[in-house]
C-alpha cells in the first residue's frame, strides 16, 4: 500500500508478498477489501474494548485516531477507494453496531428515532475521519475527537451521558 493504489493491488501480489497460496488467502478472506477490513478491525479492537469496559467515547475516539495516525499509509490507501466492501462502509457498520450494542447493554431498547440519529452521526463521523486522513491529518487526534463530540446531536449526547460513556 506504500507503493501501489489499493485498486491496483491484486490478490496474486498479496499472496506472493506473504508467501501464501491463493487457496489459503480465499479460505480466510473473500477479497482484498475483506483483508483490509480485517486489519482495520485488529487496529481498532483495543479502543472499542476500552470504551466497552467503562472508558468514555472521548477516550475511545482519541485511541482510534491515534491508531489511524500510526498506520497512516494503510488508512490513506484504504480510504482512497469507495468500492463495494470498502473500509468506509466497514468502518460505518462497525461503529454503528458498537454504539448501538453499547447503548442497548447500558440502558435497554433504543427508540427508532435515536437509532436514525445514531446512524446519521456515524455516517458523518466516517466522513470526517476520511477527510482528516485524506488531508494528511492537519489537526491532532485530540482536536478531531473534540470536533466529533461537539457535532454529536443533542438527543444522542444526552443518551450517551445517561449511559455514562460521554463526559
Amino acid at each position: 500500500m506504500r507503493t501501489t493504489a489499493v485498486e491496483n493491488i491484486t490478490v496474486r501480489a498479496i499472496c506472493e508478498k506473504s508467501h501464501l497460496s491463493r487457496q489459503t488467502f480465499y479460505r480466510c478472506f473473500s477479497d482484498k477489501y475483506d483483508l483490509i477490513n480485517w486489519y482495520f478491525d485488529r487496529l481498532l479492537h483495543e479502543s472499542f474494548d476500552q470504551m466497552g469496559s467503562g472508558k468514555t467515547v472521548r477516550e475511545g475516539l482519541i485511541l482510534k485516531f491515534r491508531y489511524i495516525r500510526q498506520e497512516y499509509v494503510f488508512f490513506r490507501a484504504a480510504f482512497s477507494t469507495d468500492t463495494q466492501n470498502s473500509l468506509r462502509d466497514h468502518d460505518f457498520q462497525m461503529i454503528f453496531s458498537f454504539y448501538r450494542n453499547l447503548l442497548e447493554n447500558k440502558i435497554g431498547e433504543i427508540p427508532r428515532r435515536i437509532l436514525d440519529i445514531l446512524e446519521m452521526y456515524c455516517q458523518a463521523s466516517i466522513y470526517m475521519t476520511v477527510k482528516w486522513v485524506m488531508q494528511e491529518m492537519p489537526i491532532s487526534p485530540e482536536e478531531l475527537t473534540e470536533i466529533m463530540i461537539a457535532a454529536m446531536p443533542q438527543e444522542l449526547s444526552a443518551l450517551f451521558r445517561r449511559a455514562g460513556i460521554l463526559d
